[in-house]
C-alpha cells in the first residue's frame, strides 16, 4: 500500500507501478547496479514487486540495496518466490 503514496498520477497499470518503484529505489538508496542486476535476473515486474515489498518493510531492513542483492542472488539460484514474498508481507500487516 505505501507504494501508492509515491505515485504522482496513481497506479493504473504495470507501467505506472514499475515507474513508481524505479523512483522509490532512489529513496531507498538502492544503487543503480543493484537495481540493474535485479532487472536482469528477475525482470521488470518481479523487481518492482520486490522493491514495493522492501518499501513496506523498510523500517525493518537495514540496507534496502543489500536486501535487493540478496533477493537477486536467490532468484539466480532459483530459490526466490515472489508470491511467497508478497504473502509474507500481507501476513505481517495483519
Amino acid at each position: 500500500p505505501e507504494i501508492a503514496d509515491y505515485a504522482v498520477d496513481g497506479i493504473k497499470n504495470w507501467r505506472d507501478f514499475i515507474k513508481t518503484t524505479a523512483q522509490v529505489r532512489n529513496y531507498l538508496n538502492i544503487s543503480t547496479s543493484a537495481y540493474q542486476d535485479a532487472l536482469d535476473q528477475m525482470g521488470h515486474e518481479d523487481t518492482a514487486i520486490a522493491i514495493a515489498c522492501i518499501l513496506q518493510r523498510c523500517n525493518h531492513i537495514q540496507s534496502a540495496g543489500g536486501y535487493l542483492r540478496t533477493l537477486t542472488s536467490k532468484a539466480r539460484a532459483g530459490e526466490l518466490s515472489i508470491q511467497a514474498m508478497v504473502m509474507a508481507n500481507i501476513n505481517k500487516k495483519t
